[in-house]
């Protein structure tokens, strides 16, 4: 993995920054005052982030990876990779704020989304 060389150098790339984080709103279907309220946040700092009018303290970005149900530590790596990992996603989503019955029901509910594509991917297969 290659750092962005501005990084290195102590100056993040704050554009790169907003763009990454519009692109994990718009991932996940949200607006920004949605997003801002889910985040404990306002408007107006998500739309400052997305347009790097500002660098974030420590407990905006906590609040804002509270906000995507993320991780910290996916939320940085995702930047430095430049692309999202929904798989590391989805496990941040599952360990967050959910109750052990709502895990279950959900790994129940992925574990059928999951045979049914297998099955329609194998059906595919036999028509062609």
């Amino acid at each position: 993995m290659a750092l962005n060389p501005r990084y290195r150098e102590g100056e993040p790339d704050r554009h790169r920054f907003g763009k990454h984080v519009k692109s994990l709103r718009m991932a996940r279907g949200m607006t920004q005052e949605q997003l801002a309220e889910r985040a404990g946040l306002s408007a107006d700092t998500i739309r400052r982030l997305e347009h790097a009018g500002f660098s974030p303290s420590l407990d905006t970005l906590f609040k804002l990876c509270l906000g995507f149900d993320l991780l910290l530590s996916t939320f940085f790596i995702s930047y430095e990779l430049g692309e999202r990992d929904e798989a590391r996603e989805l496990i941040d989503i599952v360990s967050g704020r959910r109750d052990p019955e709502d895990i279950e029901m959900a790994t129940t509910m992925i574990r059928l989304l999951f045979g049914r594509l297998d099955q329609m991917r194998a059906d595919t297969e036999e028509d062609a």
